[in-house]
This record gives structure tokens, sequence and C-alpha cells, in this order.
């Protein structure tokens, strides 16, 4: 069945409108049945047994007064009245008085703003059972004193006027049930808010450890805490973790490997290229042997990533003047917009490394390159622009792709391989960051590299 659009609406404006942690959303769970449940019983409670008891007792209050102004009636002498009101306060709690020439106030005094609601049920329960009980014309007033209800009845001559204890008229241990319940709601919600909030940080240790470990960095002290299900989960990830660093230590130890068994070729033809004699084919077989040594470096780089050095605060400024140092020998005119307090947390080699991908990179490819950085709502933010010819907007992230080198839009130096750039976004991405291209102001290819704190 197809719900109505007005339905759909509305479920996706609550949907908006719910909190969006796990303890907000926990703690909701909790809250809302237990809030409404109070709810619930107070009206249940003060509709019900609170009204009638009241009512019963508006009743019988009522009965007494009706009692007292009959008895006057019969016998309105001074003698009687005395014993009348002796009676009265002996046996009802009732004190009774006789105000001669006076007159029936003409209107009941408001009770405050606050007190409205809490003293109207009141004021017409008793109203009802006086006007059942009472045929002369009577005014009462339920807030004038605190511990009272003042009554006053017409008679002849006068005014009957009596003050009756308040618990006579209402029911005034409602107010203890209230309170309570209360207590009761605010004890168990505590309780619950301390039990729900050591269920979630177990999560929020959790996720904290997956994405210091997606960063690179290490948390040796994580154990698995929390309910069955958290500690499923943290021990998967920790299976995880020890399986990823298993496979990065041995493909490690099988690059050094390769490392080594080539580099001692290399080194063997190097060698026998210095003892031959110079010729034109010499040389250009050194160019080769030169160019495929720098390869190497660069696939194992590649594939190494960096991936053993600790994260560490370290001075952004000095790092970028270094690697711009390699620019300017290149012959391009470097600028940098760097402050020099800024700190970036973060593995220094690898970052140095993606840097300096970055800025040969432009140098190789422009006259000007200007590097800047500043610490944004983001995060740490570090852009290297260039004049150079640029990549087209649609070819950015084919950019990224290992091996790739685009010819048409930029002029490979001889020796890339099409890893630079691939580098340097695996360095941001290790560092929980990235690397982004776009236009640059200055005509070419704008590298904006983001890393978090």
């Amino acid at each position: 069945m197809k719900l109505p659009s007005s339905f759909r609406v509305l479920v996706r404006w609550l949907k908006r409108q719910l909190p969006a942690t796990l303890f907000a959303r926990s703690l909701l769970i909790i809250v809302l049945p237990v809030a409404l449940m109070q709810i619930a019983v107070t009206y249940v409670f003060f509709d019900a047994h609170w009204q009638t008891v009241t009512a019963r007792l508006s009743e019988g209050l009522a009965g007494d007064i009706a009692w007292a102004v009959e008895s006057y009636k019969e016998d309105p002498t001074p003698e009687a009245f005395a014993k009348l009101s002796e009676r009265a306060e002996e046996s009802m709690s009732l004190s009774v008085a006789l105000q001669p020439g006076r007159k029936l106030p003409e209107r009941r005094r408001d009770p405050p703003v606050l007190l409205e609601a809490f003293f109207a049920p009141i004021d017409r329960s008793l109203d009802r059972a006086l006007s059942e009980r009472i045929d002369a014309p009577f005014w009462f007033d339920t807030t004038r004193y605190p511990a009272y209800v003042d009554i006053r009845v017409g008679v002849q001559g006068g005014v009957m006027r009596i003050l009756a204890p308040r618990e006579r008229a209402f029911a005034t241990q409602g107010h203890i049930f209230v309170l309570w319940m209360t207590v009761a709601t605010v004890l168990l919600t505590a309780i619950a808010i301390l039990f729900i909030r050591n269920q979630v940080r177990a999560i929020e240790r959790l996720a904290s450890a997956a994405e210091a470990f997606g960063r690179g960095a290490d948390v040796a002290a994580f154990k698995p805490h929390g309910a069955r299900e958290v500690r499923a989960a943290a021990t998967a990830f920790l299976d995880m973790r020890a399986r990823i660093q298993r496979h990065i230590e041995q493909r490690t130890a099988l690059l050094a490997s390769v490392s080594h068994d080539l580099r001692t070729p290399l080194t063997r033809l190097k060698l026998a290229l210095a003892l031959a004699e110079p010729t034109k084919r010499t040389a250009e077989m050194k160019r080769d042997l030169s160019e495929m040594e720098h390869m190497v470096d660069e696939y194992l780089a590649f594939a190494r990533g960096e991936g053993g050095e600790a994260t560490e605060p370290a001075p952004l400024r000095p790092l970028i003047e270094a690697v711009s140092e390699g620019a300017r020998r290149m012959g391009a005119q470097v600028k940098i917009d760097v402050d020099p307090g800024l700190i970036a947390t973060a593995r220094p080699n690898a970052l140095k490394r993606a840097l300096a991908n970055l800025v040969m990179n432009a140098a190789a490819h422009g006259e000007h390159v200007e590097v800047a950085a500043r610490r944004g709502a983001q995060g740490l933010e570090i852009t290297v622009d260039d004049d150079g010819p640029g990549i087209p907007a649609e070819q950015h992230e084919e950019a990224f792709k290992a091996f790739v080198r685009l010819d048409e839009s930029r002029n490979q130096n001889i020796k890339g391989v099409g890893l630079g750039l691939a580098i340097a976004r695996d360095v941001a991405r290790g560092h929980g960051g990235d690397v982004t291209l776009d236009r640059s102001p200055l005509g070419g290819l704008r590298a904006l590299v983001r890393l978090p704190g």
C-alpha cells in the first residue's frame, strides 16, 4: 500500500529532527517512553484518584458547614452559637465565627497565574459540593491562607465565617506522589545515561582507533570493550589491522630484497661503463642506466609508502623551504607563503616526499611556482601553483593513477614514470587527508593538499 505524500513528508521531517549521535538516540529511546509513561500515570492519578478524593472531601466539608448553618438557623441565640462553635472546633476542626452586619464579598480573589490551573479543579469541586448542600448564598477562597480555606455563608443578620483546614477540602498529599515519581524518574534516567555513555564510549574508542590506523598512527593500548557485539567488532578490527600490518611488512621485506638484487647488477653495469672507453654508445647506455636506476627508486618508494615512520608535530615552513630548493636549482622561481609557526602533525619524511613530488612537478612544467599553507575550518591546507600548461579538468583524476603520463597536456621530463601525483595522494590519504587538482590562479595547475588537524 502506497503511503500518502503528506505522511511521507512528515516522516522525512521527523527523521531530520532526530539526533544524529548514537548516544543521543539511545538516550531518546530510554527517556521518551519513560516520560510518556510518567505523563500518562500523572494524568490518570490526578484525573481519577486525586479529583475523586478531593470531591469526597469537599462533600464532607460541605455537609459539616450545612449542619452548622442549619443549627444556627434553628437557634440563633448567642449561647447556642457558642456551643455550636465549640462543638465544630472540637469535633470537626472548624473555626466558626459570626460577623453581624457584614455582607458576602462580591467576587472571589483570583489565584496567582502559576497556581490557577492547580486550584481550578479544587474550586469547582468545592463550589459544586456547597451548592448541593447549602441553600443560602455563600462565598469561599482557597488561596488566601496557606493552611486554611475561607468559607462564608450569608445568614440572618450577617455572615457566618468558617475557616476549615486545607486537608479537609482536598487531598494535600498529591504533590508528595509527584515528587517521589519525579525523583525516581531523574534517578533512573541518570543511571540509564551512565550505562548508555559506557556503551557508546566503547564504540567511540573503536572509531578513534580505526581512524588513527587509517592515518597511519598506531594505537597499541586499544582493547575491546563494551557489549558483546561491540567487542566482536573491535576484535575483527584488531584482526584486520594485524593482517594489514603483516601484509605491509611482507611487502616491505620483499621490496628490500628486490632492491638489493637489482642494485647489485646495476652497480656492476655502472662500473663496467665507467671503465669502458667513452663513446657515443656508452654515453647513451649511461643515460639508460641512470633512468633505470631512477625508475627502480620510484617504484620502490611508491610501494613502500613510508609506512614505518611515526607521526609527530613538524614545523611546516622549514620543510617546504627544503623541498623548494630543488625546484630553484631546476631554474624555477619559487614563492613561499607559509606562517613560520604553522605546525603539521604528520610523518615528516613522507610529507616531505609528497610535497617534493608536487613542487618538483610544478617546477618541471612551469617557470613560476607558489607554495602556500594555512589552517582552515577543515584542517591544514597546502597549495602548490604553477604557470605551466595545466591539465584538463576531465583528466584530473586520471593523473593520480599510477604510471599514467599525460603527455598531451603536460610535457613530462625524461625520467618521469607517472608516480609523482600517485605518491603524493597516497601519502596524504595515509594521513587522513587527500590531494585534489584545480585550475591555478597563475594559469597552470593547482595541487591542493588537505590534512586533518
